[in-house]
């Protein structure tokens, strides 16, 4: 399987408000060639959840044959999902809290859930703002879409 990294982060101005993800894809080739591709995309009215959800989606979507994913976020809402298993107990839960409360963001957890299934997939957080490279860069993808004219709009949106 081939090695791939993704790192991805999320923005939201206001939460909910305009907002984008940022996301960088780096795999090494059969040569030791460092290939590396960048995803953003602005949103009119959204959250910061669903920006983090979305930069891990886009990212693992580009990725063509089954690889060993390390994807790092910022996120915990991310990555605590799935490293302290969460998500599995929402699925069992019929997509319900251990409070009984519905989880937030069912259509983008399913979609992530889709979007991993032929990968194997570890989640790192790592602290955000805090001089990591690639983080630091989707953080600015992420806000940059966030901020630009060109917004889309999330389905999140019309409920």
């Amino acid at each position: 399987m081939t090695e791939v990294k993704i790192f991805s982060d999320g923005s939201s101005r206001g939460n909910p408000g305009p907002g984008g993800y940022g996301s960088i894809i780096q795999f090494m080739d059969s040569k030791g060639q460092l290939h590396e591709k960048e995803f953003s995309c602005g949103y009119q009215v959204t959250t910061n959840n669903r920006m983090e959800l979305l930069g891990a989606i886009v990212a693992l979507e580009a990725l063509t044959k089954p690889c060993h994913v390390t994807l790092t976020s910022d996120s915990k809402y991310l990555t605590d999902a799935f490293n302290k298993g969460w998500i599995y107990n929402w699925q069992l839960k019929g997509w319900k809290t251990s409070s009984k409360e519905p989880v937030k963001n069912v259509d983008l957890w399913e979609r992530l859930l889709v979007a991993m299934k032929p990968h194997k997939v570890d989640f790192v957080w790592v602290k955000g703002h805090h001089g990591h490279p690639e983080n630091e860069r989707c953080d600015k993808l992420a806000t940059s879409a966030a901020d630009g004219d060109d917004l889309h709009e999330d389905a999140w949106e019309n409920g």
